[in-house]
């Protein structure tokens, strides 16, 4: 198979990928908005229930089981016996769609994670090495990553699905577009590495900390999304309302929805946070072995140890001091600024001992305000 053959079949699982993340991203906004419609409902359903008076010579039906609580089983129950009360027929409504919808956006983002990994293995057995040596690679092995800690994550708390995608699907879309409409045909090609990428190092150094960047930006978009459903709560009304046992309105529910967020988050700090750890070490054991120093406060070296103590407060602000809620979460929110210099920002400088492949500033930001304006015509199959 010669290099134009690889090429197509790149594009391919590369276009795939973004049509798979699109069709996820509007699933999962779907079942989103289903679950604000199913809310609703189940509270007026809940207030008239509570203002029926059944006669004795009516059916005879037991209502104590129905409580005055979030817990989406028994608002169910009660939902289907309002409707089986009033004898009304069924019409699927945007709430019945969102159910199927949440299966969808599952199935997009499982897809797109498979044609990344195809993407991802394709280069390695097309150019010989390892898939990290541009900013091209790394951008699609992020996105990867996304998808990855998505589906593991929702199969270990499934009822949460919903706020993954929501949050996942677009962030991925966003990343993997950007790296295919953005970047030059050059930047995209598998070029050959250069001396300082000719380790074994690179196998584990590069994909852990890619990962963890991965991890971490997960964590904090789900704690601004936990902060963008208390905005107009402060974090004393927030705790007063946490330690209620139940509640029934729209405003319990935006609290129940804020808990789990800053769960979720705190669960993808588990994850980030390690990788981060041994990422740097190992780039400290690299560093000894290519330049002959452990430690050479190099522009990236410096914020990632920066960006590994913001996210250190955070874990010491929810172990030793029980923090939960707005605290914690804005904390996260700057770890999400600080990865992103890591990341991307410290490259638009152009020094310092991680100089290959980086970019010029006024190049990064032409190409990024062109992505918003790129052709349908550039999509490739």
């Amino acid at each position: 198979m010669n290099s134009f053959s690889y090429e197509k079949i790149e594009t391919f699982f590369s276009n795939f990928s973004i049509i798979c993340l699109f069709f996820a991203m509007i699933a999962y906004w779907i079942d989103l908005s289903g679950t604000f419609t199913r809310t609703r409902k189940n509270v007026l359903t809940l207030q008239t229930l509570s203002n029926l008076n059944f006669s004795s010579n009516n059916t005879t039906t037991d209502l104590s089981f129905v409580k005055k609580t979030n817990d989406p089983s028994s608002m169910q129950a009660s939902s289907n016996m309002l409707e089986l009360s009033t004898k009304k027929p069924f019409r699927p409504t945007i709430s019945d769609i969102s159910i199927a919808s949440s299966n969808f956006g599952s199935l997009g983002i499982c897809l797109a994670n498979l044609s990344l990994f195809g993407l991802l293995a394709l280069r390695w057995f097309n150019s010989g090495h390892f898939h990290l040596s541009n900013l091209y690679e790394s951008l699609m092995f992020v996105t990867w990553a996304l998808t990855f800690f998505q589906l593991m994550l929702g199969r270990m708390t499934p009822e949460a699905i919903i706020w993954l995608g929501s949050i996942t699907s677009p962030t991925a879309l966003l990343t993997n577009a950007f790296a295919n409409f953005s970047l030059p045909s050059e930047m995209q090609r598998a070029s050959a590495l250069v001396p300082a990428l000719k380790s074994n190092w690179l196998m584990m150094h590069v994909p852990i900390m890619i990962s963890s960047y991965g991890a971490l930006v997960f964590c904090s978009l789900l704690s601004i999304g936990f902060l963008i459903l208390t905005s107009s709560l402060s974090s004393k009304e927030y705790d007063q309302q946490l330690t209620k046992e139940s509640s029934s309105d729209d405003q319990g529910s935006k609290i129940m929805w804020a808990r789990d967020l800053d769960n979720l988050s705190y669960r993808m700090l588990g994850i980030g946070f390690p990788l981060l750890t041994i990422g740097i070490l190992s780039g400290a054991v690299w560093a000894d072995e290519a330049w002959g120093s452990y430690w050479s406060w190099d522009p990236k070296e410096t914020w990632a140890l920066l960006t590994w103590l913001v996210f250190a407060i955070y874990l010491h602000t929810r172990i030793t001091k029980n923090w939960q809620g707005k605290k914690p979460a804005i904390i996260a929110s700057i770890g999400f600024v600080m990865v992103g210099i890591c990341y991307l920002g410290v490259n638009l400088l152009g020094e310092g001992l991680h100089s290959y492949g980086w970019l010029k500033f006024f190049f990064f930001f032409f190409n990024f305000i062109h992505f918003f304006y790129f052709s349908p015509s550039r999509f490739r199959i």
